[in-house]
């Protein structure tokens, strides 16, 4: 900023001061200004009210995670601006943001920390146990003991449930059903409130009319995908169905998936499951088609006895 802006954007200062009464009226603006840093000599006076034509000051900002803020070209007098809008328009991937110098500017920071704390949120939040009772679902526990934290930091432990789970299940579980559905917070508990509402009737329903068999319901917090082996070891069912919250990126918490295994067992690995993932409305697969995709590989499972590479191999 040169001299001249500089002395402008200091005299226009001094005046607002003066017009509030905050410091005497003075004919250089420089000495007003150091005059407002001294102790008054007289008694304040009242402040006198704003005249109409001086501006109010406005420090609100809009909400940078509205659509309208979060897909306008920030990009100062670009070339071609409607090209840069139609390329915004067609991803969701951070573009046209402009920058204050090497920085971001401020509404693209704002942005990016308000989608860091729907990240947050999901990672540290338990499904709503409103949600649970809803389908009847009860809880077990995983092998985690400490928390979120522990389960963020020890993966191998959300694989395996503790021993009160496992008592828990052997006590209310049906077993050696069709089909055992299982819900697990993964690292998402948002995932599962978006979308279990449209996909579990789906399940049941697309089952049913399958003629398979359901098991009992359950849910296990703390859930980690490879929990899917202890489940089968216990229940002993066909196909095991986990549906699971995804690891949530900057501001997408909302995505989930479906795990299965066709008679899961201690020594499984992921090569030996199938998934349906990014579940999610708009934008990813819809809830009611992932529902029916899970219900036609269920299927498929018991026809072929096999999951994962194996299922492929053998539907070749």
């Amino acid at each position: 900023m040169d001299d001249a802006k500089l002395n402008e954007l200091v005299e226009a200062v001094v005046r607002q001061l003066i017009a509030a009464g905050a410091v005497k009226s003075a004919g250089n603006p420089a000495e007003s200004l150091a005059g407002a840093a001294a102790p008054p000599a007289a008694p304040a006076r009242e402040t006198p009210a704003t005249t109409a034509t001086q501006p109010d000051l406005v420090i609100d900002l809009p909400d940078p995670t509205s659509p309208t803020e979060r897909y306008k070209c920030r990009v100062n007098s670009p070339q071609d601006p409607q090209a840069i809008q139609d390329l915004i328009a067609s991803t969701t991937a951070r573009i046209g943001v402009g920058r204050a110098g090497p920085r971001y500017t401020t509404a693209s920071l704002l942005l990016f920390q308000g989608d860091h704390a729907v990240t947050q949120d999901a990672l540290y939040r338990d499904i709503d146990q409103k949600l649970l009772d809803e389908f009847g679902l009860f809880t077990v526990q995983t092998n985690i003991t400490g928390g979120k934290e522990q389960y963020l930091l020890r993966p191998d432990l959300g694989r395996q449930l503790n021993p009160e789970a496992k008592r828990i299940i052997n006590e209310k579980c049906v077993k050696n059903p069709n089909v055992q559905i299982v819900v697990g917070d993964g690292l998402s508990a948002a995932a599962i409130e978006a979308n279990l509402r449209q996909i579990f009737p789906v399940l049941r329903q697309g089952f049913q009319t399958a003629g398979l068999t359901i098991g009992t319901p359950f849910h296990i917090q703390y859930c980690r995908v490879g929990v899917l082996n202890d489940i089968g070891e216990l229940i002993k069912p066909d196909v095991v169905v986990l549906l699971i919250g995804e690891r949530p990126g900057l501001g997408r918490a909302e995505s989930m998936s479906v795990y299965m295994g066709y008679k899961p067992k201690y020594g499984d690995t992921d090569a030996d499951r199938d998934v349906v993932c990014n579940i999610f409305e708009n934008g990813g697969t819809n809830p009611l088609e992932a529902g029916a995709f899970v219900v036609q590989i269920a299927q498929k499972m018991r026809q072929h006895q096999a999951s994962g590479v194996k299922l492929k191999l053998a539907t070749k």
